[in-house]
């Protein structure tokens, strides 16, 4: 349903509560397995008394309400409650390490903070005697907190205010691969145009709904799913465990997915693995429904169509797609990634099950989104053309090594940041003059204003021979083979590139298994039948991707999985490629020997 804008999120909410207040909105899961769904009504009436609740310990306009919790229905109720007192709503992680905790809090000066549960509060206990500003700590779970903060609200009412479109209404400490954490500043009008652009383009549905376990306190699942999803009326059931992905899909039925690469190549790397086992006769069958799928893509990017193909597809549709569809649920009707980019590969493989992925691309400090496929302009393997308001500027003399049209990509509108938190300097470096903001990623735009992202320009190396490479999107193509789970590729200042890999276990166990390989993971990883396995994966996978320079000639396995508890992931999951390359600086060399 079309709509007039919006310029602040309580308006946002208040405007939905009163168009859709018997729709489902936040879905939680119960130990028995039941989902259990609480309406918009419902919804804006815990705001409303959580508002009241805050302002009872002193929460004003431009008060810092910190919150570490995952997705829950309450992290959204503190939400929603802090935009309406005029306040500033700063989200973490559960797995953060507690001294960024205690950074962010300090750096933001937060008066409150909210937890998940006693586990939260116990780690956090500390923090009131050591951050100077830290009031009052609220646990989501325990009776003294959250719950009596409703009473107090419901109690002694507070009206939500007008905010106004200009003011900040949060901070997201970007997690950085390096250094402490960013405080990017973002006003209601910041994530209200990404909000509006999203609606003017989009046809959701109120009835639609998602299973809800991208981290709200990144702005890619914040504003996309939380914020767009409540402006059309859907709903999100929250995955209280991400390993549980599949199970709940299942059991959700969701119509839309909010993702990251990760898990659309672990759905293409499970699928192909089953394949993979399956009769030869399955296998035939699957490809040639994929060749199909394929041409019917091919003709319709050319504005064309064919009967026959038409046909073919129906059939090969309910015959092998759909059985996939229904094991995610059999109502995935579209999905939406970002964080990275998504493979090619992946992406037309997913869109063949008939899942229609609009990949999209922004940063923390775009509110996020800065460009997007949608319907009736979709081309898989670009991030899509800038949204409605926003400008892609492509820096071309910027980046050393850079070839033909690639550049900087830099983002001007309404959507662009206020600036980072104490930080003024670093504000300047990537703010233009003219109010564009400098991205750090490279690519390019086509003729029809599609734009491709080539890498991250930090992450960029020149070996021994004058040549640069970008190493992630190399990585991103590696880890399409089923048996390998990370990668690593490195070649700074050296004459060519290798590689570590931690190698998939399960796919790795299944296979030493079928080969009569004795031992475990360790014994096996010191054979020739494991580095010819590996040698094998490498080659077909970097065989027509990667340029004569970029080949990998070396490559070593490491066991221990990179992780955000080793220091080696950020929250959102990113490469900490420094601390990577430190910890394996000998083992990288050794390559080179």
């Amino acid at each position: 349903m079309s709509m007039t804008e919006v310029s602040h999120l309580a308006e946002l909410l208040e405007r939905s509560v009163a168009t859709y207040p018997n729709n489902e909105v936040f879905g939680t899961r119960a130990p028995d397995g039941t989902w259990t769904y609480i309406t918009y009504k419902q919804f804006g009436e815990l705001v409303d008394a959580f508002r009241g609740g805050l302002a009872s310990l002193g929460i004003g306009a431009g008060d810092r309400v910190a919150v570490i919790s995952d997705n829950r229905t309450e992290w959204a109720v503190g939400a929603y409650a802090t935009y309406g007192l005029g306040a500033v709503y700063v989200p973490m992680y559960q797995k953060q390490n507690p001294k960024d905790w205690k950074y962010i809090l300090d750096d933001c000066s937060a008066k409150v903070l909210l937890v998940a549960n006693a586990e939260v509060a116990g780690l956090a206990a500390s923090l009131t005697d050591e951050v100077a500003s830290l009031e009052r700590i609220v646990d989501f779970e325990a009776a003294d907190g959250y719950q009596a903060l409703l009473e107090e609200g419901r109690a002694n009412p507070v009206a939500a205010s007008d905010p106004g479109s200009s003011s900040l209404c949060g901070l997201i400490y970007t997690s950085g691969t390096t250094g402490n954490p960013k405080g990017v500043q973002l006003s209601h009008g910041n994530i209200c145009s990404n909000v509006n652009a999203v609606m003017g383009v989009f046809p959701m549905l109120q009835t639609d709904r998602s299973l809800s376990f991208l981290p709200w306190a990144h702005s890619f699942g914040q504003t996309v799913e939380l914020h767009c999803g409540l402006s059309f009326g859907a709903s999100m059931a929250i995955c209280d465990d991400v390993n549980q992905l599949v199970p709940y899909l299942s059991e959700v039925r969701p119509s839309v997915l909010y993702s990251v690469p990760r898990v659309f190549n672990k759905i293409y790397d499970s699928i192909n693995k089953k394949l993979a086992a399956a009769p030869e006769k399955r296998q035939k069958l699957f490809a040639t429904a994929l060749a199909v799928a394929g041409k019917k893509r091919d003709l319709e990017d050319q504005g064309k169509s064919s009967l026959m193909v038409n046909l073919k597809h129906w059939i090969f549709d309910r015959l092998v797609f759909s059985k996939i569809r229904d094991l995610l649920g059999g109502n995935l009707r579209y999905a939406f990634s970002g964080g990275a980019a998504i493979s090619k590969e992946v992406a037309e493989f997913i869109d063949s099950m008939g899942i229609t992925v609009y990949e999209g691309y922004g940063l923390s400090e775009t509110s996020p989104i800065a460009t997007a496929n949608f319907p009736g302009s979709r081309r898989i393997g670009s991030v899509g053309r800038a949204i409605p308001g926003v400008e892609i500027i492509i820096d071309v003399g910027a980046v050393d090594g850079a070839e033909g049209d690639q550049g900087e990509i830099l983002i001007k509108g309404p959507n662009v940041m206020q600036g980072y938190h104490n930080l003024p300097e670093k504000t300047e470096e990537v703010m233009r003059e003219d109010g564009a903001f400098r991205s750090g990623d490279l690519g390019r735009i086509d003729d029809d204003g599609f734009l491709y992202i080539t890498g991250r320009i930090k992450e960029q190396y020149k070996l021994e021979n004058g040549k640069y490479v970008v190493p992630a999107p190399l990585e991103e193509q590696l880890k399409l083979s089923g048996y390998i789970n990370q990668a690593l590729v490195f070649g700074d200042n050296k004459l060519h590139n290798v590689a570590l890999f931690v190698p998939d276990v399960d796919a790795l166990t299944a296979w030493a298994s079928s080969e009569g390989l004795s031992g475990e993971l360790t014994d096996w990883l010191a054979t020739e039948e494991v580095r010819s396995l590996y040698q094998g994966e490498l080659d077909r996978y970097q065989q027509d991707v990667f340029k004569g320079f970029e080949k990998i000639k070396n490559f070593r396995f490491i066991e221990e999985e990179f992780s955000t508890d080793n220091d080696m992931l950020t929250p959102t999951m990113k490469l900490k490629r420094r601390n990577v390359i430190k910890a394996y600086q000998s083992l990288l060399d050794g390559l080179y020997e």
